[in-house]
């Protein structure tokens, strides 16, 4: 499993470049750092000095790129790179796997219940959570209510306990 220390590069200017974007916050869920969300694929410096972020969004076509990739560029430029630029790539699409145990733990922190199971793209069993955990109350006694939250990335959900809705962070 690749997680957000793993991909951190080696080489010690990549790093900052990497330290600096991991900074970034996601727009829809400011609790969320980019890299907390696993967006954040990659980061490297040019032989020119270009420092260059490579992100990966959660959907094709998912409106928050835009902002993510001014926000990445300024946190660069605030930090000396002058010269920096932000690849988006598609391959391989994002899973909700690559979401770190810290961003999960915010996330239900923030009232959303992070994604109960493992995407389809693991090999072996998939693992899938049979009830979405109230991140309020923590009762398993939910029900979902759309299929499609706030964004399309969640699903709307209620507790029978404590009677809250809530978003729940979808498996894919």
């Amino acid at each position: 499993m690749t997680t957000a220390t793993t991909l951190r590069p080696a080489d010690v200017d990549a790093a900052r470049v990497w330290d600096v974007a991991a900074r970034v916050p996601d727009p829809e869920i400011p609790v969320l750092s980019i890299a907390d969300l696993g967006i954040l694929r990659a980061a490297r410096v040019e032989a020119d000095g270009t420092a260059v972020v490579v992100i990966t969004p959660t959907y094709s076509g998912c409106p928050a790129m835009g902002t993510i990739t001014e926000d990445v560029g300024h946190a660069l430029r605030a930090d000396g790179y002058q010269n920096a630029r932000v690849e988006l790539v598609l391959q391989p699409a994002w899973t909700t796997d690559w979401i770190t145990e810290e961003g999960r733990r915010r996330l239900e922190e923030y009232g959303i219940a992070p994604p109960s199971g493992a995407s389809a793209v693991r090999q072996g069993p998939v693992l899938m959570g049979l009830s979405v955990k109230c991140p309020r109350c923590h009762s398993l006694n939910t029900r979902e209510l759309t299929r499609f939250g706030s964004t399309a990335c969640k699903a709307l959900y209620s507790c029978r306990d404590c009677l809250e809705p809530f978003d729940y962070f979808k498996v894919h």
